[in-house]
């Protein structure tokens, strides 16, 4: 029997904005790649941002589909052409990471409705560099973004410490694969860290295997003397992502040897990440692990559900809602109670699929406390343009559960501060 006015049963009449009050709220953004290269760069232009922004990897994928290769690193500046430009106007312009940034620099730098076309590059490029010669340039995007603290993944620097180098709104993770990779002086990870170069800026000699795990300990240990807030694997990018049962003597047999054997690098890998996520379990440190689009033949989720297992004590931050995985993950998060998950780049990546995604995940996660939020990017436009977007899905997501009955005005209130700012400041530990 249908309501008074006609409406479907449980179909909620309201008047309340909700995606006004998404766009409205503070985020604490849990991810990003902000470093001193890329925040204090002074000569940056449109090209420079279009290469180092995920844009860029629609004209060239920056890692290999395999471990072995060059270390990844951000495409240098040079000068710009409208070739240059056009190949993301024309040849990608329907690709999310391109529609995202072009949307951002439209907004930030008013280019009108024409966008970015052959007749407004160039006074765009002028006025990108006019800008980022100021440095209060990037505290002006941050603040328009609605950004209160950000989470820096500085994978060029391991031991950056964050507030010190880039402000007080910041603090970072600690990337591990170099400490996955790190059986030999020579050997590092694919952004060319090495575990030992590490140690020997700790104070650490390690001179043998027990040396390396009593350095792990170390590792962790001194997060806090560089606001380091958690763990960050990244080593979707390494190696794949079957971190079996630890078997020390094999990984044993890895240290120190130059070019250990395929089974002698994964045990040690192996190793390593379990040690981690048992230290991180005794101190109450999160570990942050990268899922998904990687070295995409061993990037599946379910491939870290033994590891998640053995470590019940250990807060796992799984990201990038495991794209294109991403039921798998959902199904994981609901029988591991020691997972949350951070939502960033999924919805760069599709937002047409983050849409089902985050409806799906809102209706099978345990607790509300589960979902995050960052932006991902190098530089504050993309930034920008990442959060804005994800925003005004979030916002789509909530108004279409009000709609259908399913959220109340204060249920939706309630879940859109959490994901934007309140989860984060729980799980992080938030110090004012």
């Amino acid at each position: 029997m249908g309501a008074p006015d006609g409406s479907r049963p449980g179909r909620l009449l309201t008047s309340f904005d909700v995606a006004s009050y998404v766009q409205g709220l503070p985020l604490y953004d849990v991810h990003e790649h902000h470093m001193p290269e890329t925040l204090h760069d002074r000569d940056v232009g449109l090209l420079k941002l279009l290469e180092q922004s995920y844009a860029g990897w629609t004209q060239a994928r920056p890692y290999p589909l395999t471990p072995a290769g060059e270390p990844f690193s951000l495409p240098p500046d040079r000068p710009c052409t409208w070739a240059d430009v056009e190949c993301y106007v024309d040849g990608s312009g329907s690709n999310s990471f391109v529609t995202a940034l072009v949307s951002a620099l439209t907004d930030l730098y008013g280019l009108g409705h024409d966008g970015l076309a052959q007749g407004t590059w160039e006074e765009l490029d002028h006025e990108i560099r006019r800008r980022h010669a100021s440095a209060d340039w990037v505290d002006e995007v941050i603040a328009r973004a609605g950004i209160e603290r950000i989470i820096t993944d500085p994978f060029s620097n391991v031991l950056l410490d964050a507030p010190a180098t880039l402000g007080p709104r910041y603090r970072s993770v600690a990337r591990v694969n170099c400490l996955a990779v790190g059986w030999h002086p020579d050997a590092h990870d694919h952004n060319g860290n090495a575990a030992h170069a590490i140690a020997a800026a700790l104070g650490a000699q390690l001179d043998s295997f027990d040396d390396y795990v009593l350095f792990l300990e170390r590792f962790v240990d001194t997060l806090p003397d560089r606001s380091q807030v958690a763990l960050k694997s990244a080593l979707a990018y390494d190696r794949d992502l079957r971190f079996d049962e630890p078997d020390e003597g094999l990984a044993r047999r890895a240290f120190g040897t130059r070019h250990p054997s395929p089974a002698e690098q994964k045990a040690f890998g192996d190793f390593v990440v379990d040690r981690l996520c048992a230290i991180a379990a005794e101190r109450d440190v999160p570990v942050q692990m990268h899922l998904g689009t990687a070295l995409i033949r061993g990037s599946h989720p379910m491939y870290v559900a033994g590891l998640v297992e053995r470590h019940p004590g250990t807060r796992f931050l799984l990201m990038h809602l495991g794209y294109p995985w991403s039921r798998d993950l959902l199904g994981m998060a609901f029988v591991y109670r020691n997972i949350w998950l951070d939502l960033t780049w999924s919805f760069l990546l599709s937002p047409t699929h983050f849409k089902l995604a985050l409806h799906e995940a809102i209706e099978i996660l345990p607790d509300e406390s589960r979902l995050m939020l960052g932006g991902d990017a190098w530089h504050v436009e993309e930034s920008y343009g990442a959060l804005a977007l994800a925003r005004r899905l979030i916002g789509e997501v909530l108004h279409e559960r009000m709609q259908a009955g399913f959220l109340t005005e204060d249920g939706s209130r309630r879940l859109a501060r959490r994901i934007l700012h309140e989860n984060a400041r729980a799980f992080f530990g938030h110090d004012d």
